[in-house]
């Protein structure tokens, strides 16, 4: 069984309890707090003699002195036949007010230690801390391999909101959870009598009677060598009794003193387990530390935070498991699939294509990736591989990647399919680690390695069509990703541009839907829209946010295309569906560093939406690529205006159909090198949105601007100072 799978299983089975521990453990984290507060501290040098003789004075009838983790004291008597406990003042012996061991009721302490089961509830309690010492220990390992190691831990986390909860409040707390689960293992198992915490038998000291009167507390010697720091109780001698003694309790060991002649008689050390023990109440408690405490109460609600972000992410992982139907036997199949899937949402291409080919007369058969082989009915094989965090394989496939390295190759094409985000440094790393195992060791591809990008549904339907024309039948791949509810959003506004090349544009603007139907969303984001006749969803950069109070897109046709075709042809009143898909790898932290906007074509749309919201004017620095400024300038005169305002610090265009346009975008991007040196100099950051030829030309450029200061656009990425919305 792997970690994620322990990970998995043991939140699913024992999260509920967990949560009940973490929520009674936030709220007895109370008491430490409470506790600070109610009685001043005793002076950590003050003698415990001096306090005898103070509390003496003022208490008739006391028996006991505690000194409590809070620094608080108190004292323990009888009045008559009535026990009584009472604050005091340290600094004159004066009565505060009445202790009560806690404010909270006492079935919240059982519940946390034992769940109201008595001594089987104490076990049960032990074991869901084992439980959460594995989570916490798995969870680790997951955190590292999904980040890419320690250096990226603090990285911008990515993936759906549930994911993302569970990941940013797991590097926060998962420390002092750990922390906490330890500690708790310790205590149960001294409760449970499986540590020994006493030194052994008390030895039997009494007080020799010398005839002479015994010594009061003030005048004892052993306790003018003791402070009230190192005690925690101090017992006084039975009335009653004439040879019984002082007894006190330190963190070093317990002590006997004689009540006439105030020396030490015995001292019994504290055992190392004891030690420990005194430790590990105050790292899971906060007792003596009240600051802690309330660390230790936010993060036992975390608990909670964290068993519901796990069920949700499971359960969007049970609803993309594989359903491959007509799924031929191994043996008997001639074209045969191998998955490697993180998240499972890989699956859902691989029963696309699966289908497709059955469609096609083909016996196929869909496995996951550790079960590559070939057989002899086989003709065509193809391995559909997703990357996971820096570059590593799904879990389930780890050990993928040397088996296919072991193999002898055959005469059977074997044809590699990755899927990831390009806004990681290492963009399908694993599908093409598997490609050059395969290149390497002999087997031959239908079709050279392809990288899906956000699991893009038109990206896939292009690589079908090329696999078609491949095999020389027909062949269309009908993935149709889950779609989330849509709201209707009505156009108020579009601005029109016509284009030479017969590929006309237009800014579109729709009117925020009436009662807010739409989940917040920020420039950069991405709105999916679903045209009429298609249930797959085609996506855009958002040029708006939340605060614009509006949706803007800018769009442009793409010849055959169903949804731009759609979208140009709206009109003011008409409405689409649509939803929201966020896209953090993209947006801007929160910093004064400066910004580089890098866009090109209908590539701007997001950048405008940047500049749109950036009321602190933070600089940014626009580069934006065109064909003809009199055609697709688009947002030309918003950009100008906010030049104006201060919103955007510099702009740079250039137009690669015109006479003196400038060429390309990162032609402008060379000529202002030393410029933009400066600026990355200074750790700005970069988002580059438009087409992948451009994204790589701007990469191109940039890395050449980069080589004298010793970076590449490849480190920024790993810092996530540089991203990309690539179409």
């Amino acid at each position: 069984m792997g970690w994620k799978a322990i990970h998995r299983w043991l939140g699913l089975t024992m999260g509920a309890l967990a949560v009940v521990l973490g929520i009674t453990g936030a709220i007895l984290a109370f008491d430490p707090v409470q506790e600070a507060w109610q009685a001043p501290a005793a002076p950590g040098d003050l003698s415990v003699a001096t306090l005898v003789e103070r509390v003496t004075r003022t208490v008739p009838g006391a028996e006991e002195i505690r000194h409590l983790p809070s620094g608080a004291i108190v004292v323990f008597g009888f009045v008559g036949d009535q026990a009584q406990a009472h604050y005091v003042d340290p600094a004159d012996g004066r009565v505060l007010g009445a202790w009560q061991p806690s404010a909270l009721p006492r079935w919240v302490k059982n519940l946390h230690r034992s769940l109201l089961l008595g001594d089987a509830g104490r076990w049960g309690a032990a074991g869901i801390a084992l439980a959460m010492a594995l989570i916490c220990s798995s969870a680790l390992v997951l955190l590292l391999r999904r980040m890419g190691g320690w250096g990226r831990l603090a990285a911008r986390v990515r993936g759906t909101l549930a994911q993302r909860i569970h990941v940013v409040t797991g590097r926060v707390v998962l420390a002092v959870l750990c922390l906490t689960s330890l500690t708790a293992l310790f205590m149960s198992a001294t409760t449970l009598g499986l540590v020994a915490l006493d030194a052994g038998t008390e030895p039997d000291a009494v007080s020799v009677v010398s005839g002479k009167a015994a010594l009061s507390g003030g005048q004892l010697p052993a306790l003018h060598s003791l402070t009230v720091r190192d005690v925690r109780r101090l017992n006084f001698p039975d009335a009653s009794d004439p040879e019984d003694t002082w007894k006190v309790a330190t963190t070093q060991g317990d002590g006997w003193i004689d009540a006439y002649s105030g020396q030490m008689l015995a001292w019994q050390d504290a055992t190392l387990a004891q030690q420990a023990y005194d430790w590990a109440v105050v790292l899971h408690t906060g007792e003596a530390a009240w600051p802690w405490a309330v660390v230790l109460g936010l993060v036992g609600a975390s608990v909670l935070l964290f068993w519901w972000s796990g069920v949700v992410i499971w359960w969007q992982a049970r609803r993309l498991a594989p359903r491959i139907t007509a799924n031929s036997a191994l043996a008997q199949a001639d074209v045969l699939i191998f998955v490697a899937s993180e998240g499972g949402s890989t699956w859902g291409f691989a029963e696309a294509l699966h289908a497709a080919l059955v469609r096609g007369g083909h016996r196929v058969h869909t496995s996951a990736l550790e079960n590559f082989r070939t057989t002899a009915a086989t003709r065509q094989v193809f391995v559909l591989a997703a990357t996971y965090g820096d570059g590593q394989a799904p879990a389930h496939a780890s050990h993928a990647l040397e088996r296919i390295g072991k193999l002898s190759a055959s005469s059977v094409p074997v044809t590699v399919l990755g899927f990831g985000d390009r806004q990681y440094p290492a963009f399908s790393a694993f599908a093409q680690a598997i490609d050059a195992t395969l290149r390497e060791r002999g087997w031959n591809a239908l079709l050279p390695l392809e990288c899906i990008h956000q699991q893009s549904a038109q990206q896939f339907a292009r690589w079908g069509e090329a696999l078609a024309q491949a095999l020389g039948e027909p062949l269309v791949l009908d993935y149709a990703p889950r779609v989330p509810p849509t709201t209707a959003l009505t156009l108020v506004a579009r601005q029109d541009f016509p284009a030479r090349e017969g590929e006309p544009a237009a800014i579109l603007r729709f009117a925020w839907p009436a009662g807010g139907r739409l989940a917040p969303f920020a420039a950069g984001d991405l709105l999916g829209i679903v045209p009429p006749g298609s249930a797959v969803p085609r996506f855009y950069s958002l040029a708006s946010g939340t605060q614009d109070g509006f949706v803007e897109l800018c769009v442009r046709l793409v010849p055959g295309g169903l949804c731009s075709t759609h979208l140009l042809g709206l009109q003011p009143g008409e409405a689409v569906q649509a939803f929201v898909r966020p896209n953090p790898g993209f947006a801007l932290p929160r910093t004064r560093r400066p910004v580089l906007l890098i866009g090109a074509g209908t590539g701007v749309a997001p950048l405008a939406g940047f500049i749109r919201r950036n009321d602190r004017r933070r600089p940014m620095h626009l580069y934006f690529g065109g064909r003809d400024p009199a055609r697709d300038f688009y947002f030309g005169a918003e950009i100008a205006r906010w030049l104006d305002e201060g919103r955007l610090a510099h702009v740079q265009t250039a137009f690669s159909r015109v006479p003196d346009g400038g060429g390309y975008v990162q032609d402008a991007l060379r000529r202002d090198g030393e410029r933009l040196r400066a600026l990355l100099a200074q750790g700005a950051f970069v988002r580059v949105c438009g087409s992948r030829a451009m994204a790589q030309g701007v990469g191109e450029a940039l890395d050449e601007l980069l080589a004298p200061l010793g970076l590449s656009v490849a480190q920024l990425k790993a810092t996530d100072r540089y991203a990309e919305d690539i179409f």
